[in-house]
């Protein structure tokens, strides 16, 4: 199994619908204030279950959202086909967009599932997507020096903030011996240094800086905003 097939398959990654919750909803509210005015156009890439993306919708123009796992593309259909504010791409149809059309290009939780040369792709996808003056933002980057304590702390802080901490502790516990746990034992999460990452927009043709606040709640990662040369 790959990252892939583990977000295209069933899994249990929160420790109760409550987390699940506040987790989406945290994520849409972050995204939805980056946004840089109410006609934007928007692509949340690698978005997942994108549960709460109707609040971003109601602060850009036109809401894209893409996600590689087919499952979860359709998912997404059922659950956002109303809204004439969100259109759910297929891999083909993101292929498809028109060049230079989209105003802010999201990538938040991402680049760890990714190697090396899949983020340089996802990097020059980003940059024929974008209008010149459009910013790509990339989030939830691992720092190199990132370790288990940070996630933990993380999680145990949002939980308790957000009601849940005594799920959480036991959810600790049941991830351990989770399908998710293997995976990154066998195929690990990629990490970068912040010099490394800010390298790599560069030699792909972005001006970028990291920003003060990760999206999410584990501010221990990293966030960069990075604008076309």
């Amino acid at each position: 199994m790959n990252w892939r097939e583990f977000w295209n398959g069933t899994h249990s990654i929160y420790v109760n619908e409550r987390h699940r919750a506040l987790h989406y909803d945290r994520i849409a509210k972050d995204i939805a204030s980056l946004i840089p005015s109410p006609d934007a156009c928007v692509l949340d890439y690698g978005c997942g279950e994108a549960e709460s993306a109707d609040i971003v919708a109601r602060r850009c123009g036109m809401l894209y959202l893409y996600d590689s796992a087919p499952n979860v593309q359709e998912r997404l259909r059922v659950r956002f086909g109303r809204n004439d504010k969100i259109v759910v791409l297929s891999s083909e149809a993101l292929d498809a967009m028109t060049d230079h059309s989209l105003d802010t290009f999201v990538a938040n939780s991402v680049v760890q599932y990714l190697s090396h040369m899949e983020f340089e792709a996802l990097l020059d996808l980003a940059k024929r997507k974008l209008k010149p003056d459009g910013k790509l933002i990339v989030a939830d980057v691992i720092p190199e020096t990132a370790n288990f304590i940070d996630d933990t702390r993380a999680l145990l802080a949002f939980a308790l903030q957000g009601g849940f901490l005594l799920p959480a502790l036991a959810g600790l516990g049941s991830t351990m011996f989770s399908e998710y746990r293997k995976l990154r034992q066998e195929i690990g999460l990629t990490r970068y240094a912040e010099e490394d990452i800010e390298t790599l927009f560069s030699a792909h043709g972005y001006r970028a800086e990291r920003a003060s606040t990760n999206i999410g709640h584990n501010q221990s990662r990293m966030i960069f905003v990075a604008r076309p040369l």
